[in-house]
């Protein structure tokens, strides 16, 4: 049995975590700290609010999992938000998922490779930008504060599979992205208010193409 404090350790990860994925996301947030001043993983500001504001936001993603998922492909993963919460989460459930990891910061990826490392990961990690990467057939693409609705779906056009799915989160003032975006393309949208900000949502988009 665990005690009252490991109980809310576990919930601050993220709600019905398993005590697995409590200890691998644990031994994440050891490694994120002892790494920090060296690779600039997060802002210094937010490392005290880390639970909250990087691991418990990347780990409301989980609900959005495709039924049958081989590639998840994760842009702009920096120090591994929601990448690499997700695949702790995922790594006894999800077994078939392989996720990639594409940061184009040498320093963040050795992080990562860490990370995937002694964790026991399902993760490949690939240093080189979004745009420059061989098309992925990903059934899924995310990407978690690199850039606006209107680039992220260039990207995934790109490396989406056909009936693949995006999630992207966003912070407030995220219609504003969807107005612009409209502009250039065209896709399926779901629109899910966050569990963890005001005023934030995730979207899901299906079906891009270009107006």
């Amino acid at each position: 049995m665990m005690d009252d404090e490991e109980t809310g350790d576990l919930t601050d990860f993220g709600a019905n975590v398993s005590r697995e994925t409590f200890y691998r996301l644990k031994r994440f947030e050891d490694l994120l700290i002892k790494w920090n001043p060296y690779a600039s993983l997060v802002s210094r500001k937010s490392v005290s609010d880390r639970r909250d504001r990087h691991f418990r936001d990347s780990a409301q993603l989980y609900r959005f999992w495709p039924p049958s998922c081989g590639n998840w492909l994760d842009l702009g993963s920096g120090g591994g938000f929601p990448a690499l919460v997700l695949a702790c989460q995922g790594l006894d459930s999800h077994p078939e998922t392989g996720f990639t990891l594409v940061e184009p910061n040498a320093k963040k990826c050795a992080f990562l490779k860490t990370v995937a490392r002694e964790l026991g990961l399902n993760a490949r990690i690939e240093t080189v930008r979004a745009e420059s990467l061989e098309p992925q057939n990903a059934d899924v693409v995310s990407a978690r504060a690199l850039a606006p609705l209107e680039d992220l779906l260039g990207y995934a056009e790109r490396h989406l599979a056909p009936d693949g799915l995006c999630i992207f989160p966003k912070g407030e003032g995220y219609e504003r992205e969807i107005d612009a975006a409209l502009q250039n393309w065209k896709f399926d949208l779901d629109i899910v208010r966050s569990e963890t900000k005001n005023g934030a949502a995730i979207l899901l988009a299906r079906n891009i193409r270009r107006v």
